[in-house]
């Protein structure tokens, strides 16, 4: 029998999910995750949230994610100013999720400010902000603003603190809905046989990498230790249950209402009332 081949985000928030796993992991982006596991070059991904509504082919593990119930701390709007007066907001196109949610966020709000992607220097995540650029040149006196995500939100924010306002996606969510959001599952192709061990498998990692969280941390080599305990403990959740799910759904909801979903999504209204949740 081939090897299952695995994906997972290269981010901090991943670490609990995929420490220890004993094969070979695929690390990369969001999106380049999903493009992977749609076109069958990955059997299993952990990844957007956001892929699973656009394609619910896909069988979901069960009570596991990547979640927050209030700030998330690395999902975030870097901004000056008001946000009610940015004029433009840059994106990272490394996460189609966080896109998305910031769009039905601002429409919420009845917000509208363009939305653009970033420089090419910072396209799908790749590398850390320059020291003289995104801080100093990228956000003048203009109001424009740039979304961030995982590593790179963290570092952004630990360096220029004093600078930016941050606009937290997780906590505004929270706010709008009183629910979690999901921002990335684990998502396994229909043809893959046998995925109640590995989803059996992959739960038990999860409980076992919690259960020693004070190793994991200490074993981190980027990021400050106290940081890394408070994002762990005060920021994200692991779980999916009932709540997770009726997060992700009123997302689906919001995502149909705002014509982010693909056409054959959207004329399917079912849909709407009804996510199809495989979970194993």
């Amino acid at each position: 029998m081939k090897p299952l081949r695995i994906g997972c985000v290269k981010y901090l928030n991943a670490q609990p999910l995929i420490r220890g796993w004993p094969g070979d992991v695929d690390f990369d982006h969001p999106s380049a995750l999903c493009n992977k596991l749609a076109r069958g070059e990955l059997d299993i991904v952990l990844a957007s949230s956001f892929e699973f509504l656009r394609n619910p082919v896909y069988r979901v593990v069960d009570d596991v994610s990547i979640s927050s119930a209030g700030p998330v701390y690395s999902v975030v709007v870097a901004h000056r100013g008001e946000i009610s007066e940015i004029e433009e907001i840059e994106l990272d196109p490394a996460s189609e999720t966080s896109v998305n949610l910031l769009r039905c966020l601002l429409a919420k709000l009845g917000l509208n400010p363009r939305l653009g992607n970033a420089p090419k220097a910072f396209e799908a995540g790749v590398g850390s902000p320059p020291k003289n650029g995104f801080a100093v040149a990228n956000l003048p006196a203009t109001l424009n603003a740039r979304l961030l995500i995982g590593d790179q939100a963290i570092r952004f924010r630990q360096r220029h603190a004093g600078e930016f306002h941050f606009w937290d996606l997780g906590e505004q969510w929270n706010k709008l809905v009183g629910l979690p959001f999901v921002y990335a599952l684990w998502l396994i192709r229909p043809e893959v046989r046998d995925s109640k061990p590995v989803a059996e498998r992959l739960r038990k990692l999860r409980d076992e990498n919690l259960a020693d969280i004070d190793k994991l941390v200490a074993e981190e080599k980027e990021f400050d230790h106290d940081f890394c305990g408070r994002y762990y403990r005060d920021y994200l959740r692991f779980s999916f249950g009932e709540k997770e799910k009726a997060g992700l759904r009123e997302f689906n909801r919001r995502c149909w209402e705002q014509r982010l979903l693909p056409l054959e999504q959207l004329e399917a209204e079912s849909r709407v009332v009804d996510l199809p949740l495989r979970c194993v």
